[in-house]
């Protein structure tokens, strides 16, 4: 092979390098390492280890998407999240709180408490345009190394209800960019420097990347967080339907609360969360917080139609209506309430 022949192969390649460099520098200060603090129990059954602690932090990523400050990321980082911080890529700290989180589909807005000077903002793409075999790239915080970006084509598309999984009523896209801790909540960008998805999750058997990574599809995330409006309930626990009866709950089913976010809708309906660690069949999680029985007048069942309800239920609410919560608490059934305000 001659050398004229040599260097005209590797133009292309050059080429494509040089590109993906313009296009990171240009989307990359839109990207934020985001800082939670709170007590999550955790779970050894969840098929998800991106939000699994390191260096005794919890640390995810996330994209600002609006000049007043909102950032979309994943739900599973911030849902139960006590306290928030932003981290930019000029190493500016600000707080920011949960305007609203979808756990069924593991997105989330937050909101800046405080507007940075010169904020950039990244544009969302158009989801649907996107083809399996498209190249795209991800920006984050894998294990804390902040700012990384790894890249890979979309291997698979899965609308709702492909997947029989917990996540299967969302729109997913699969990738083999490298995906790890800390990547939860990062946008995957086409090439051309667009959001396209928000990183969710992996599946692996290491605990590491295996090219096996999910994110939700932009236009996904922008019905669910921007149109349909969600609110927050701060509320992080678990189904229980067999340990129902030995429990003593009242009905077939109950939600067992685990975590209560500080100044969320659940922290101030005063819903208390678990303290005393268990294990039973491999599946830790705390006893001694509320179990739910009934919220906004739906009674908890087993089935996934029970949760959807309350979150279209919760989604309609008005700044004043109130929110009536039945728990079991010692042995008693107690009715709780509150209601919504406008920061929520």
């Amino acid at each position: 092979m001659t050398l004229k022949i040599l260097i005209l192969l590797l133009i292309p390649a050059l080429s494509l390098s040089h590109s993906l460099n313009k296009v990171f520098e240009s989307v990359n200060p839109t990207v934020v390492v985001i800082h939670i603090t709170g007590d999550k129990p955790k779970k050894n059954n969840n098929p998800n280890p991106l939000d699994k602690s390191f260096n005794k932090k919890n640390i995810g990523s996330g994209v600002v998407i609006s000049d007043d400050g909102k950032i979309m990321t994943a739900s599973h980082l911030v849902h139960s999240a006590d306290t928030i911080t932003v981290k930019f890529l000029n190493g500016n700290l600000i707080p920011a709180r949960v305007l609203s989180s979808v756990p069924h589909a593991d997105v989330a807005l937050i909101q800046l408490e405080q507007i940075p000077e010169k904020l950039q903002v990244a544009t969302l793409g158009n989801s649907d345009q996107v083809l399996v075999g498209d190249e795209v790239f991800v920006i984050g915080a894998p294990y804390g190394y902040s700012h990384t970006i790894s890249k890979g084509i979309v291997s698979a598309r899965y609308n709702p209800g492909d997947l029989d999984t917990e996540m299967g009523m969302s729109e997913l896209i699969q990738t083999d960019a490298a995906i790890n801790t800390g990547n939860s909540g990062g946008p995957m960008f086409n090439e051309q420097g667009e959001v396209i998805a928000i990183v969710s999750h992996i599946i692996s058997h290491s605990g590491g990347n295996e090219g096996l990574g999910f994110a939700v599809t932009s236009n996904m995330s922008k019905k669910l967080l921007l149109e349909n409006k969600p609110v927050w309930s701060g509320l992080d626990g678990i189904i229980i339907s067999k340990l129902a009866e030995i429990l003593n709950v009242p009905q077939p089913a109950g939600y067992l609360v685990q975590h209560v976010a500080k100044n969320s809708i659940a922290d101030r309906v005063g819903i208390i969360g678990g303290s005393v660690p268990t294990t039973i069949n491999d599946t830790h999680f705390l006893l001694g917080g509320d179990i739910i029985i009934e919220m906004l007048g739906i009674k908890i069942e087993s089935n996934t139609d029970t949760f959807k309800n309350i979150r279209k239920k919760l989604s309609l609410l008005k700044p004043d209506d109130e929110i009536v919560i039945k728990v079991l608490r010692r042995g008693k059934v107690i009715t709780l309430s509150t209601r919504l305000n406008e920061k929520y």
